[in-house]
């Protein structure tokens, strides 16, 4: 079995959902599960929707209908006959979804967050499989949710994966094509959980690791892996190779193609990935598997944007010692701070973090008790890997260095630009 996976931008309007079929038809469809992502921009408009819910907005009831409409129009632009049983299904989905707004009694964000989004892949892989069907390609539509189950780590799930292991076993047709959503699971309870932002990519490589899957590949509107984001680098160059532990350093140092979680259990049964253009299916795109570690050899940058620079000094001038990071560890942890980059004197800490939960401010608070704070807000984290003179003076030139660390294959930079 092959696991294909198409993200939002693939189906963000019908043109698209054709264009999915196309890519079926051209490099084949049998034995093979397809994961979709939400249509569009879908997360980020219930987004607003969750917000207008807690902020009790008058807003809330036409941000919800934005998003009916927005998937009712793809829905008119495929069907012909407004009578289909998709448009009951669809309809239905937004029901329930509204039904939950109505009735919930749970002040906990992030499981209202999970509740609400997951709207977003279910009703996309509605209309994708009832789509495919109205042109003659059977398939069997899956709800994710059952199969793959998780502890109740709201908005970023940790999978069970012995129990997942049995029910995608049983829950996966062989020898035809089947359909299912990216990004989500369920708890215990069986209520929604999901995988953390970009997870469906984690989920394809879930499927691939406990059916033991021929490949995965991922279908981007980019060639494949490039050594730079070319909205930011100019002369981008296509990989063509690259190994594993090379795609697992890039993933960790911020590179978007490819989701952190997604490679460790692809290396584990040593199942390749490919990274394909759903423009040109026929292109070879990027592999990854193992072998050299890039394909071909050249520096790759990384920018993480939005980033904080904290810096921490005792107050007393104490050295910091391990106690002290052990402690400052763990209120990232629990606040849900992610570290990108850490440096240290005999008494100050600095570290560069992604506050993607906002919980920054509360996390100051804290730490204010205890050392002295201090922090560049909007500074930009700068990546390379294989650096080398000329890559270094791509990232410096006309910028403000806040914070530069090299070690043997890898040059990070901080700026204020």
């Amino acid at each position: 079995m092959k696991i294909f996976k198409f993200g939002g931008a693939s189906v963000k309007d019908a043109a698209g959902v054709k264009n999915v079929l196309h890519v079926l038809n051209t490099v084949g469809h049998e034995d093979v599960l397809l994961v979709i992502s939400a249509m569009g921009k879908t997360t980020n408009a219930l987004e607003v929707v969750i917000k207008n819910y807690f902020d009790k907005s008058k807003e809330l009831h036409a941000s919800l209908q934005e998003v009916r409409k927005y998937h009712n129009q793809i829905l008119l632009d495929l069907f012909e006959d407004e009578e289909h049983d998709v448009f009951f299904d669809v309809n239905a989905h937004f029901d329930d979804l509204e039904y939950f707004i109505r009735s919930n009694k749970s002040p906990n964000y992030s499981f209202v967050y999970d509740q609400v989004v997951s709207i977003g892949e279910i009703v996309s892989t509605t209309i994708v499989s009832h789509y495919f069907n109205s042109q003659g390609l059977f398939n069997h539509w899956i709800d994710v949710r059952p199969l793959i189950k998780t502890d109740n780590n709201y908005r970023d799930a940790q999978v069970d994966w012995e129990t997942t292991q049995k029910l995608i076993s049983k829950g996966v047709k062989r020898k035809v094509l089947n359909i299912t959503q990216g990004f989500l699971g369920s708890d215990e309870n069986n209520f929604t959980t999901t995988l953390g932002r970009e997870g469906s990519d984690y989920t394809a490589a879930i499927f691939a690791y406990c059916l033991g899957a021929e490949s995965v590949t991922i279908w981007k509107d980019v060639p494949g892996v490039l050594n730079a984001d070319p909205r930011y680098f100019e002369n981008a160059v296509l990989l063509n190779q690259i190994s594993y532990r090379e795609a697992i350093e890039l993933a960790f140092y911020g590179a978007s193609v490819i989701h952190p979680k997604t490679l460790q259990p692809l290396q584990k049964k040593e199942i390749p990935l490919y990274v394909k253009s759903f423009i040109n299916p026929t292109l070879p795109g990027t592999s990854v598997s193992r072998g050299a570690d890039l394909e071909p050899q050249t520096s790759c940058f990384i920018l993480k944007k939005n980033q904080l620079l904290l810096s921490l000094s005792s107050i007393d001038f104490d050295f910091i010692m391990e106690n002290h990071i052990s402690e400052i560890f763990a209120l990232f942890s629990k606040y849900k701070i992610k570290v990108n980059l850490i440096q240290n004197t005999a008494i100050s800490f600095s570290v560069c973090i992604e506050d993607k939960y906002n919980n920054f401010e509360e996390l100051r608070k804290v730490l204010a008790k205890k050392f002295k704070v201090s922090y560049n807000e909007n500074v930009s984290l700068y990546t390379i890997r294989h650096f080398d003179e000329n890559a270094a003076k791509v990232v410096e030139t006309n910028k403000t260095i806040l914070l530069r660390q090299i070690s043997r294959e890898t040059m990070q930079v901080i700026t204020k630009e």
